[in-house]
C-alpha cells in the first residue's frame, strides 16, 4: 500500500519516517520528497507498506498525530495523473 504523508516537519529524515511507520508493520520504503534545486524537504513523503491491513492501521493511527510539533496528514496515496503531452 502506498501512503501519502503531509505536513511533515522539514527536519524529519527518511529513516525517522520509516521507524515511525514500522510500528504498524513492514515498510518497503519511506521517501521524503525534496526540492530538486535546494535539496530541502518539501514537507511531504510517500511510505510503501507491504501489507494493506498494516497500512490502513498506520493511516488510522497516524493521521492527525503530532510529530516534531506538526500534526501529520496521512492518507492512502492516489495514483498520479498521467502527464499530458506538452506543446510549445
Amino acid at each position: 500500500m502506498n501512503i501519502y504523508v503531509a505536513n511533515l516537519n522539514y527536519r524529519v529524515q527518511d529513516q525517522e519516517l520509516q521507524e515511525l511507520f514500522e510500528e504498524y508493520g513492514q515498510v518497503s520504503s519511506a521517501k521524503i520528497i525534496k526540492d530538486h534545486e535546494s535539496g530541502r524537504s518539501r514537507g511531504f513523503a510517500f511510505v510503501e507498506m507491504a501489507d494493506d491491513e498494516a497500512g490502513m492501521r498506520a493511516i488510522n493511527e497516524l493521521d492527525g498525530a503530532e510529530v516534531q510539533g506538526r500534526n501529520l496528514k496521512v492518507s492512502k496515496a492516489r495514483p498520479r495523473p498521467e502527464m499530458q503531452e506538452r506543446r510549445y
